[in-house]
């Protein structure tokens, strides 16, 4: 997910890839645009379904290489 916004003197740009499952998209909304508050934003950040409301499941590797 890439993200783009204005934070008062210039653009902000976020990117985050998950490793084992997808963004779960609010399909429950109608319009072209998604409006999203702070909350719900910080919720997709973290993987969950905005709908179910259920978070992904934690991943935990012993390395990383």
């Amino acid at each position: 997910m890439k993200l783009l916004f204005w934070e008062r003197n210039g653009f902000v740009v976020w990117y985050k890839r998950l490793e084992r499952e997808r963004f779960k998209w609010p399909t429950h909304l109608t319009d072209e645009t998604v409006t999203l508050t702070g909350q719900e934003l910080n919720w997709l950040l973290d993987g969950y379904n905005l709908k179910a409301m259920q978070p992904h499941k934690a991943l935990n590797f012993q390395c990383v290489g």
